[in-house]
């Protein structure tokens, strides 16, 4: 992408107006969108994002510039433009330019796209969309269904005045299908939305049939379901995409984003007892194929298995360069960012509540009146304090330890830190769901995930 030589120049030009450090990111990414709506071809898109980003950091002041004129003189001005951006002070010299001793990174890749999506014909694309369609129009009560397709490819390199010189490709595919059952006023959606770290050989195991099938199963559940009741209550949250309350609600003050500015209820809470002892917590950037995958980060560094809360107890923050020096706490592979455009920070990866030792029928079995959310929806947290509220997707009344009728309209108001104290049942079915996770840094792909949980109390937004 760039040569050594340029990159040492570039960064030995911004750090002359006095930078402790200077990092270059440059990146070329593909990507490509498709949209079928009623098995008609709606939208067909895609792009080149092209481009680098350097940053200076004097001590833990950061400064970032961006271009997408990757020229040498393009990356000379920017140095030249990023060196003089501390405010004035001094200027910058083109002495002690290259000689550089880079040293690669050393970090096989996880995962190597078998089926690479740059060398898939949009035919073929359309064909796995087509058979996702096929699954859930006209099931049931289905009258509407729509699948959108992505692929994007992602090559990188981040050089840094360390002697730091990382390359890698990142693939990431996905299958979304939104499926709507509509009887007389009643209407309801569905959808389900995999994705992977992979090529198109992810749709052998995830296959389109079962994609689009289960966008419809949970449109046709929810069709007549009545209302959830509200108050108070025990709630059973399922396994994969359940895991986004914790995520959203625990995750984002986990990461030093939030804890170097004391914007975390868990800031001073290291090595103290912070869940129930059923809870352990991971985030990993280690899965092969995961659609959270990071062979290597946004900062150069090798992704790690990160043991966040083990057994209760707060182990590790996730840990980026900044973070790092404005806490103390060691790396963690855990820098990211969206592309060129965004500095780094502190996110996550592949976060989730680890398994443990019950069922999901135990779990169900314990609860004499209660709510089962099967699927979760979408929601808001409150930024650093982690009250959240979130819809329930699929949700049914637990009546006597049995799933009884399902129910619509339900949601779960909680505060993320208390939960973690509220979880008393952990089973060992732990599955993970994909989103797009937004933060200072841009929005990135994550996991979420957990096993079948049981919580003892929350309240839930129902119809009283």
């Amino acid at each position: 992408m760039l040569s050594q030589t340029l990159a040492a120049e570039v960064l030995s030009l911004a750090r002359g107006g006095g930078a402790d450090f200077a990092e270059l990111f440059a990146e070329d990414t593909l990507t490509t969108t498709l949209r079928l709506h009623q098995g008609e071809v709606k939208d067909a898109g895609g792009g080149n994002l092209f481009g680098a980003g350097l940053r200076l950091l004097y001590g833990t002041r950061v400064v970032y510039a961006y271009t997408n004129d990757v020229t040498p003189t393009g990356l000379r001005d920017l140095a030249d433009q990023v060196a003089r951006a501390r405010g004035g002070a001094g200027e910058t010299t083109r002495e002690g330019t290259g000689g550089l001793d880079f040293r690669r990174v050393d970090a096989a890749p996880l995962y190597v796209a078998r089926e690479h999506p740059l060398h898939a014909a949009k035919r073929d694309k359309l064909a796995l969309m087509r058979r996702a369609h096929g699954a859930a129009a006209g099931v049931g009560d289905v009258k509407t269904v729509d699948v959108n397709y992505l692929d994007r490819v992602q090559r990188v390199l981040i050089a840094n005045s360390e002697g730091v010189w990382a390359e890698d490709e990142r693939v990431w595919t996905r299958l979304t299908v939104s499926a709507i059952a509509q009887d007389g006023t009643l209407r309801e959606t569905g959808s389900y939305g995999p994705g992977a770290g992979q090529g198109l050989e992810f749709f052998e195991t995830a296959t389109p049939e079962q994609i689009g099938a289960e966008a419809a199963r949970i449109a046709n559940a929810m069709l007549r379901a009545g209302y959830a009741p509200a108050g108070k209550l025990p709630v059973v949250i399922g396994n994969e995409f359940g895991g986004v309350i914790f995520h959203e609600a625990c995750g984002h003050i986990l990461e030093t984003t939030a804890v170097e500015k004391n914007a975390s209820v868990f800031a001073d809470k290291m090595g103290e007892k912070i869940a129930h002892e059923s809870v352990t917590a991971i985030d990993d950037g280690t899965i092969p194929g995961a659609w959270g995958m990071v062979t290597v980060d946004d900062e150069g560094m090798p992704g790690e298995r990160t043991v966040l809360i083990e057994k209760g107890v707060l182990k590790s923050f996730m840990v980026d360069r900044v973070g790092s020096l404005k806490t103390g706490y060691a790396r963690t592979g855990s820098g990211r960012r969206q592309n060129y455009t965004f500095a780094p920070a502190s996110r996550m990866r592949s976060t989730f509540i680890d398994n443990g030792q019950e069922t999901p029928e135990s779990l169900i079995s314990g609860v004499k009146r209660g709510i089962y959310a099967r699927k979760m929806g979408g929601g808001s947290v409150t930024p650093g304090t982690g009250d959240y509220n979130f819809a329930v997707q699929e949700a049914y009344m637990i009546r006597d330890g049995r799933v009884a009728e399902p129910l619509k309209g339900a949601s779960l108001v909680g505060n993320g830190a208390q939960d973690l104290r509220n979880i008393v049942g952990v089973a060992g079915d732990l599955a993970l769901g994909q989103g797009m996770c937004g933060s200072v840094s841009g929005s990135l792909p994550t996991d979420v995930g957990q096993p079948h949980i049981l919580i003892s109390e929350i309240t839930v937004g129902g119809r009283a």
